[in-house]
């Protein structure tokens, strides 16, 4: 046995050449499978796709960089569901391009902080973090609260996710802009976008502002998180994904 080992431990081809065998057949037999499978990811009842006003909020989101500081992803530890919520699931994440797990938490995890604190909270807080949280390091956001929110290619938007896998319906696309300004408009009738966005948060958030600003979107946007999957209704099978 041993003189079988030393014929291709000393003769570099043959072991390059049985070692790219040995890997690609271990890779073969994790690969394959995965083409069976319509999804890795099983659904969750209440997962939808984000609002139009959600998706203008998360790119705020993006943009000012609160991915560096905060995490969206809490970790099956009870330390963490005790403070946090209940863990993170696959299927929370299915319509983020890119996630947002994170792995830094210069401040807390943001996966369940959808109505955790009031409108008024998170206002406040964006604006000046230290007049709610004295100990926060966060940089204060007021120029959100007065920089209106330029969402006139909404619609575009909308398809340009469709075309990398998020399922908005031609009547989302229609309706971006009529749903994005019903979301924002307290005296607005939210029948429709509720049948198209369940759950979905309606309100003036920044109230200090008579136009549509980027802290309404970024608002509604947190207010979002974690609230759309009931957990108490989901059983215990659907939970160890």
């Amino acid at each position: 046995m041993f003189f079988r080992h030393e014929k291709i431990e000393t003769n570099v081809i043959l072991m390059a050449v049985l070692t790219l065998i040995t890997v690609s057949i271990g890779g073969l037999v994790q690969i394959i499978p995965l083409f069976t499978i319509e999804s890795t990811i099983e659904r969750v009842d209440g997962v939808r796709p984000y609002t139009p006003l959600e998706v203008m909020g998360r790119n705020v989101y993006l943009r000012e960089g609160c991915y560096v500081c905060h995490s969206q992803q809490i970790r099956p530890f009870k330390d963490e569901v005790e403070r946090y919520g209940h863990y993170s699931l696959a299927a929370e994440s299915m319509y983020d391009k890119p996630f947002q797990w994170g792995s830094k938490r210069t401040g807390p995890d943001l996966a369940r902080v959808g109505g955790r604190y009031s409108n008024d909270w998170h206002v406040a807080h964006m604006i000046s973090p230290r007049a709610v949280v004295p100990e926060s390091v966060m940089p204060a956001y007021p120029f959100l609260a007065e920089r209106r929110l330029e969402f006139a290619d909404i619609a575009q938007h909308l398809k340009a996710l469709r075309a990398v896998g998020i399922p908005y319906t031609d009547e989302m696309v229609a309706n971006a802009r009529a749903d994005l300004e019903a979301q924002v408009n307290p005296d607005a009738d939210p029948t429709a976008l509720l049948k198209r966005y369940p759950r979905a948060v309606v309100g003036k958030f920044n109230g200090e502002s008579a136009v549509i600003t980027e802290l309404d979107a970024l608002v509604a946007y947190l207010q979002m998180l974690g609230t759309l999957v009931r957990f108490a209704d989901l059983p215990p099978d659907r939970l160890r994904q």
